[in-house]
C-alpha cells in the first residue's frame, strides 16, 4: 500500500472515531427568525414607506440682469411693451372695456380715473369716442330698457335707478323708459303674478297678497298697480273680493 492511500484511511477512521467535525463558528450562530405574518399580512405585498425627496439646492444660481438688458421676466417683458403715452394708455382700455358688451361714459370714466389716467387726458379721449359712435348713452339706456324689462320683468321705475347708477343722465333716462308705457307694464304686471301664483297656492289670503304685491314691489312697480293686479288674479282663482278691498288704496 502506498504511504499516501495509508494517511488517508487513518484521516478518515480519525474522523469516525472523533464524531462530526465541528460547524464554522460563522454557521453555528443561529439565525433569527421572523415574526410569522397573518393571512393577511401574506396576501398583502409589503410596501416600503415613501421617500421624501431630499430638496435640492441649484447647481448655478440665477444671474440678475439689469432692466434694460434682452433677458427678464414675461411679465416685465409685457410691461415694457404697454404704450408709454397715457393717452394711448386711456384708448387701449377703453377699446379693451368695449370690446365685451357696452359702457356709459361715467363707467369708463371711473375706469380710467382707477388706472391713474390724467383727467384732461381722459376727457379728450371720451369725446373723441363719442364723435366716432363708440360711446352712446342713449342707445345703451334703450338697449338697457329694452333687455331688462324683457327678461327680468322691471318696471319703469327700477330701470330709472339702475340707469342712474351707471351715470346716464336724467334726460337720457326719462326718454328710454317713455318707451314702456303704463298698458305694457301692466301686460308684464300680470304675466309676473300668474307665474308666481302656483307656488302661493295653499297658504292663506294675507300671506299670498303679501308675497305677489312685494314681488311686484321690488321690481318697482307702483303699490296701486301691483294691488290690483294681485286682486283680478286672485278673483280669477276664486278669492272673496271684499276681503282684498282692504288693502287697496283710496
Amino acid at each position: 500500500m502506498s504511504p499516501t492511500r495509508s494517511r488517508r484511511r487513518s484521516r478518515r477512521s480519525w474522523a469516525s472515531a472523533s464524531g462530526p467535525r465541528p460547524r464554522a463558528a460563522s454557521r453555528a450562530r443561529t439565525r433569527r427568525r421572523r415574526p410569522r405574518r397573518s393571512r393577511w399580512q401574506r396576501r398583502s405585498p409589503r410596501r416600503s414607506p415613501p421617500r421624501r425627496p431630499s430638496p435640492r439646492q441649484p447647481r448655478h444660481s440665477p444671474v440678475m440682469r439689469p432692466h434694460g438688458s434682452g433677458g427678464g421676466s414675461p411679465a416685465s417683458s409685457a410691461e415694457r411693451d404697454l404704450p408709454r403715452d397715457p393717452e394711448e394708455q386711456a384708448r387701449a382700455l377703453c377699446l379693451r372695456l368695449l370690446t365685451g358688451t357696452p359702457r356709459t361714459r361715467k363707467q369708463l370714466a371711473d375706469a380710467m380715473r382707477r388706472r391713474e389716467v390724467p383727467d384732461e387726458v381722459a376727457e379728450r379721449v371720451l369725446s373723441r369716442f363719442e364723435d366716432v359712435g363708440l360711446i352712446d348713452d342713449a342707445a345703451f339706456a334703450n338697449a338697457w330698457v329694452e333687455s331688462r324689462h324683457h327678461g327680468r320683468g322691471l318696471a319703469r321705475r327700477a330701470l330709472a335707478r339702475e340707469l342712474r347708477t351707471r351715470g346716464v343722465e336724467s334726460a337720457v333716462v326719462e326718454r328710454a323708459v317713455e318707451q314702456l308705457d303704463s298698458a305694457r307694464e301692466e301686460e308684464t304686471a300680470r304675466a309676473l303674478v300668474e307665474r308666481k301664483l302656483r307656488a302661493t297656492r295653499g297658504l292663506e289670503q294675507d300671506k299670498r297678497i303679501r308675497r305677489l304685491a312685494g314681488m311686484l314691489a321690488r321690481k318697482g312697480y307702483p303699490e296701486g298697480l301691483a294691488l290690483r293686479v294681485v286682486r283680478q288674479a286672485l278673483e280669477e282663482e276664486g278669492e272673496d273680493a271684499e276681503f282684498l278691498d282692504g288693502y287697496l288704496p283710496d
